[in-house]
């Protein structure tokens, strides 16, 4: 059917809506000097810290962009710029306790979404989606065993 709308966009649609809940709840919660952006390139920053450059790579934004946003990042306290100690001319960004803060809230915005996409679909539905979507990520994550 022409009226359909394809898999990419069902999907992007989705994600936007988790997405904007999901930052909604981190404002509510009295995150409120956090945009949008800074807010998804904080998510993308590993557990050990990650160099500037992966983190334009993996939000796929100029390393000026991410740069910019880990100004603002760190300006709010969010996170800190640290020597990376496998090279000593390098860099990492790590998250501070601040920014660890976020994590529970957007947890418990993600399990209530999830809750509600449930109860519309029915749990064999969800899971059905959940597994088809962790097959697809097998051959579509490029970061996926990083």
């Amino acid at each position: 059917m022409p009226d359909q709308l394809d898999i990419g966009s069902l999907l992007f649609i989705a994600y936007r809506a988790m997405g904007d809940r999901v930052f909604a709840a981190i404002t509510e919660a009295g995150y409120d000097d956090v945009t949008m952006a800074q807010f998804k390139l904080l998510q993308r920053i590993n557990a050990d810290g990650s160099r500037l450059s992966e983190l334009a790579e993996a939000a796929q934004v100029t390393k000026q962009t991410a740069g910019y946003l880990v100004d603002q990042l760190e300006a709010g306290g969010y996170v800190e710029r640290c020597p990376d100690p496998t090279d000593a001319r390098a860099r990492l960004i790590r998250k501070t306790d601040k920014a660890q803060a976020i994590h529970p809230v957007a947890v418990a915005a993600i399990a209530e979404i999830e809750a509600e996409w449930a109860a519309h679909l029915g749990k064999r539905r969800m899971d059905q989606v959940r597994e088809g979507l962790a097959k697809l990520r097998e051959i579509t994550d490029p970061y996926l065993g990083r």
